[in-house]
């Protein structure tokens, strides 16, 4: 039978890329390191790791090995809360991935008080745009904004997603408000970071509408002072530009349109029979505090 030691090595030795990495969180040796892999991978008589001079990276073998190896480890950590009474409480290190600008604007704030109800618990989080893969980068759950797809990944709906098109009074002083779609194509749109085109509901049904304008980053946050500079027309989600819109810094446009309504903020974490202590109460939390209509909204 493996030794459960072996398979946390291994596991650490992915998430961190290297023998090494993995050996100063064990408090180990390179070379027993790679010593307890090896052993792992002659007792299963396939390679797991492919190992050069300057990286590891999973086999295919590996990458399937890694996936359920993940599972069990966590069923053993939750059995083992729950023998013990802890199954309530978080402890440990609990890995999140999140949007940058949602992350700040609306994560970030709300911390404190779930730290001060789980002491014993560390946070890591990590703020970026990019979908990560969060089994390889060894996240335990991603707060992601899209339409949820298909994959072996579970997701839990934390809110609704509602997104206006939206301009300064100062831009709609210069060029005045278009009143249909066509109009766009006479007015400075500022695409999203990732230009996509703007998935659109309304009237006429659904549309897809390609916006063409001046502006071209990889920022989500430089459109959105873009648009509140009055630089032009931009659609964006009520959670980053609800308090301009009620300042007064930013009005609607085209109200009778808006963005796609399967968008959701949701939660997402790797498929697990038994899911951690932290990652539930981490989830509820943030459920509890977004709702069916989140306080941006109100």
């Amino acid at each position: 039978m493996t030794n459960l030691g072996d398979l946390e090595i291994f596991t650490r030795v992915v998430s961190t890329g290297s023998m090494s990495a993995a050996g100063r969180a064990l408090s180990l040796s390179p070379a027993v390191i790679s010593k307890r892999v090896k052993r792992l991978e002659d007792r299963l008589g396939t390679r797991l790791l492919q190992r050069t001079t300057r990286q590891i990276s999973l086999t295919e073998a590996g990458q399937g090995f890694y996936d359920r190896v993940l599972g069990i480890l966590a069923g053993i950590e939750d059995a083992e809360a729950y023998a013990s009474g802890r199954s309530s409480q978080a402890q440990g290190t609990l890995r999140i991935t999140a949007p940058t600008s949602f992350g700040r604007m609306h994560i970030a704030p709300h911390l404190t008080g779930f730290m001060k109800d789980h002491p014993d618990l560390k946070l890591h989080i990590v703020l970026s745009d990019d979908f990560a893969d969060i089994v390889a980068e060894g996240f335990d759950l991603a707060v992601r904004i899209g339409e949820l797809t298909d994959s072996s990944l579970v997701a839990r709906k934390l809110a609704p997603v509602r997104r206006l098109l939206c301009a300064a009074p100062s831009y709609v002083a210069r060029h005045g408000l278009p009143h249909e779609i066509g109009d766009l194509a006479n007015h400075v749109c500022l695409p999203a970071h990732n230009n996509d085109n703007w998935k659109l509901e309304g009237p006429g049904g659904s549309l897809s509408y390609r916006p063409e304008g001046p502006l071209v980053t990889n920022s989500s946050e430089i459109i959105r002072e873009a648009v509140i500079a009055g630089a032009g027309i931009a659609l964006r989600s009520t959670w980053d530009i609800g308090k301009e819109l009620r300042a007064g810094q930013l009005v609607q446009v085209l109200p009778q349109w808006e963005g796609s309504h399967n968008l959701t903020l949701s939660a997402v974490y790797p498929s697990r029979q038994f899911l951690p202590a932290k990652v539930r109460l981490f989830i509820d939390y943030l459920a509890a505090l977004y709702g069916p209509v989140p306080y941006w909204e109100q």
